[in-house]
């Protein structure tokens, strides 16, 4: 990766049409999110010529550039130039598509991965700072009562309770609406009078707004409801603001939209999004019920190539809630120690192999970052796809060790990308021998990776410097021979 972010970012914004064609940008981990007024004026091949780009992902006017670890300073480098504020570079309409069930899908996926991805840092800490009270009880450093303990647990806590609020936000950026007015009425929902409320409908008191029964529902660690209230707010606010007379915009405006939107959302948007997302999280867990260990495995094989197309987030929600719900997530989470250590283990092969300096630099970054951090994507898009073969070995990895990993039953108490770093997160404080079967795991999905990598083998790239000093030794051969092609006939002539 380049650590000139501004020639970077100049060269990115050039190839997505420039300033103005670009109306919103986010990033993730390790990718800038664009989305444009125009997709013609995407030039993807340019972009993944750019010295930095590691890989793009264009569907239609969106597109993802991948820049690895340190995308947050490319970020601030290209946010100088299409001066943004997160969300939009104007105010001019997108164009109008017809509506067909791709399209419907895509928008959907899109709306769920650029909400929740601007989200990931605060869960993953407030996930590991909850583990790191489990260790400390497990290794009798404080007793379950103990105030240090209390007090961990309500850090790691604070991004799950408070989840609602953090997806409003998000979700607010993404949809275009105020977002001061989605983070109240998402705040409605983990007030402690509603939740209090709630409890009691639970406990069969009639509970009632305006004559209409309210479902007990428990909105905190969700993800689904407040992202569809959002997106619903986000019509009743234009809706609002054509009806609402100018002088009278500033009061009677924010509070017809919280009075029209909070109530939709307590009496059926919020009880849909729970059913919603109870209903995926339960065919998920459905096909691993049925499937066993084989659909660990299944998953195990499937996720670099989900990470590719960027679905991999579309199981966050899932995994919050589950272990919200029951304390671990046992088929996504495990199937991904294969398919990220594994990653690793092929990319550190290609580094062992390759002659190619430049590439094995880069095999050698992306393998650790795969390997301690669990982030894949420079390794995917930097070496594995590139290559293509080493890609396979990593797929074959990740449906054996995803297999074995179902069979042993491991699950994970957090959503943390695994890694050698994060491996605690998949220890059971009450089965000594979860210890042993994740670092057997994590082993062995480095060496067989390493191994698979090596025997499927790659086609190089060639280094530039050698092609370079080929071609010039050509050149002065050629100038070598062709005084031998024009002296002959020059002595015949003389002799004649």
């Amino acid at each position: 990766m380049s650590n000139n972010f501004s020639a970077l970012a100049n060269s990115v914004v050039e190839k997505m049409g420039g300033a103005s064609n670009v109306i919103a940008l986010t990033h993730c981990m390790t990718r800038l999110r664009f989305v444009t007024k125009d997709e013609a004026g995407i030039d993807a091949d340019a972009l993944k010529k750019i010295k930095g780009v590691m890989g793009v992902v264009q569907n239609g006017d969106k597109c993802q550039v991948i820049v690895g670890n340190n995308v947050a300073a490319a970020y601030k480098e290209v946010m100088k130039l299409l001066n943004l504020d997160g969300s939009a570079a104007d105010d001019a309409p997108a164009p109008k598509v017809k509506l067909t069930p791709k399209v419907i899908g895509a928008k959907m996926l899109d709306a769920l991965v650029g909400t929740m991805s601007p989200l990931i840092p605060a869960i993953i800490g407030g996930s590991m700072v909850k583990l790191a009270a489990m260790l400390l009880l497990m290794f009798n450093v404080y007793e379950a009562d103990h105030s240090t303990i209390i007090l961990l647990n309500t850090i790691g806590d604070g991004a799950f309770f408070f989840l609602p609020i953090m997806v409003a936000a998000s979700a607010a950026i993404k949809f275009k609406t105020n977002m001061s007015l989605a983070i109240g009425i998402a705040g409605v929902l983990v007030h402690p009078n509603f939740i209090d409320l709630m409890a009691q409908a639970a406990e069969g008191k009639h509970v009632d707004l305006f004559g209409i029964p309210v479902e007990s529902v428990r909105y905190t660690y969700t993800v689904i409801p407040v992202l569809i209230m959002t997106w619903i707010q986000s019509y009743i606010e234009r809706w609002v603001d054509s009806i609402t007379p100018t002088v009278t915009k500033n009061f009677l405006k924010p509070m017809l939209i919280v009075l029209i939107a909070a109530p939709i959302g307590i009496l059926l948007v919020g009880p849909m999004g729970i059913w919603i997302g109870t209903a995926i999280s339960t065919l998920v867990y459905t096909i691993h019920g049925t499937l066993g260990w084989l659909a660990v495995a299944i998953m195990g094989a499937l996720w670099p190539l989900l990470v590719l197309t960027g679905m991999h987030r579309v199981f966050t929600p899932t995994i919050i809630q589950t272990i919200a719900e029951t304390g671990t997530e046992g088929m996504v989470m495990p199937s991904e120690i294969g398919a990220n250590i594994g990653m690793g283990g092929a990319c550190l092969a290609v580094a062992w192999k390759t002659r190619n300096i430049a590439l094995k630099q880069t095999s050698m970054a992306a393998g650790a970052s795969a390997l301690m951090a669990g982030i894949s994507e420079p390794a995917l898009y930097g070496v594995l796809v590139r290559l293509k073969r080493p890609l396979i070995a990593t797929l074959i990895t990740g449906f054996i060790v995803g297999g074995l990993a179902g069979y042993a039953g491991i699950a994970s108490h957090s959503m943390a990308a695994p890694s050698l770093f994060t491996s605690v997160q998949f220890i059971d404080v009450n089965d000594p021998m979860s210890l042993v079967w994740v670092l057997g795991l994590m082993a062995l999905s480095v060496v067989l990776s390493f191994v698979l990598t090596l025997m499927l083998g790659f086609d190089d790239i060639p280094n530039e410097e050698e092609d370079d000093m080929n071609k010039s030794h050509k050149k002065e051969a050629d100038k070598k021979e062709e005084p031998k092609l024009t002296e002959a006939p020059v002595a015949a002539k003389a002799t004649a």
